[in-house]
């Protein structure tokens, strides 16, 4: 017996040392090699990174010093939006302090030179104003070529979405300015192929408001507004043959506006041709929701 019991004292006693652990204890080992406690396994902090915030949404205003486009910059800043405008005058002669808000470029559309292009830095929408009246030719020009060459630079420079002023149609009296509607329609057609999911082209009728010629302020609403309230009792006569466009209620330069940049910066604002009681029913949404 004794026999027996010795060698399995020496049995046990001839294990490597490394392999005789004693008892658990607080849920850690001790080796009775060392004696030491073993380390538990050390787990460094996660670096934090520094997420920049959302980029702001820029907006180009072309024509941004002229009746219309000078309401859109206002209503862009509004919405706290950056905001920068080219034409071919530069920096606006309004002494509105919204306008030192505004980053003025000076740029000439019917040649793409490289202002255009700097303009064009970072901006994620488009709203274009310009337009203008004289011979058929200049008429295209303006509408036509020089917004043609806007849309292709935008598109080439990765814009998101481009607005354009455009105009109702007005029936028979399209051909007493010929060259002002085939350049706007020339314009709209290069928005649909070049902006599919992102072109918006808005159809006002005559826009009222408070406009400056020099030093001179022209109070449109005096005739404008009654007018819009007026042809809103007569829609149906706007359906009439040859005479009916000529019913298309005026409409104030701020719902132009207001739908303009929504158009801008709405992700979910629809693609396509916005009439005049398009533009009415989203500014009276717009009104309903504040």
């Amino acid at each position: 017996m004794r026999t027996v019991i010795s060698r399995l004292i020496h049995s046990r006693s001839s294990l490597p040392r490394p392999f005789i652990m004693t008892a658990p204890k607080n849920g850690r080992y001790f080796s009775n090699d060392s004696n030491k406690v073993d380390e538990p396994v050390k787990v460094e902090e996660a670096e934090t990174i520094q997420v920049p915030p959302p980029p702001t949404e820029k907006l180009l205003v072309l024509g941004g010093n002229g009746f219309v486009g000078s309401h859109v910059c206002k209503e862009a800043l509004d919405r706290g939006l950056s905001v920068a405008s080219l034409s071919r005058s530069g920096k606006s002669k309004l002494h509105d302090s919204w306008a030192n808000n505004v980053t003025w470029y000076q740029g000439n559309l019917l040649s793409t030179d490289s202002f255009f292009c700097h303009a064009l830095d970072g901006v994620t929408s488009v709203i274009s104003c310009v337009g203008g009246f004289g011979s058929n030719s200049y008429m295209y020009k303006i509408n036509g070529t020089a917004n043609i060459n806007a849309v292709r630079a935008a598109s080439e420079h990765g814009v998101k979405r481009f607005v354009y002023v455009s105009a109702a149609d007005f029936g028979l009296a399209n051909y007493l300015v010929r060259g002002y509607y085939e350049g706007k329609r020339a314009a709209e057609t290069e928005i649909l192929t070049k902006f599919p999911y992102g072109g918006v082209i808005l159809r006002p009728g005559f826009i009222y408001g408070t406009r400056s010629v020099g030093s001179i302020k022209l109070p449109l609403g005096v005739i404008g507004s009654p007018l819009e309230m007026l042809f809103q009792q007569t829609r149906p006569l706007n359906q009439l043959p040859l005479v009916g466009p000529l019913f298309t209620p005026p409409v104030n330069v701020t719902a132009v506006a207001k739908v303009a940049v929504r158009a801008a910066t709405d992700p979910v604002f629809p693609p396509g041709i916005v009439d005049i009681y398009g533009i009415q029913r989203y500014t009276q949404t717009q009104n309903k929701s504040k």
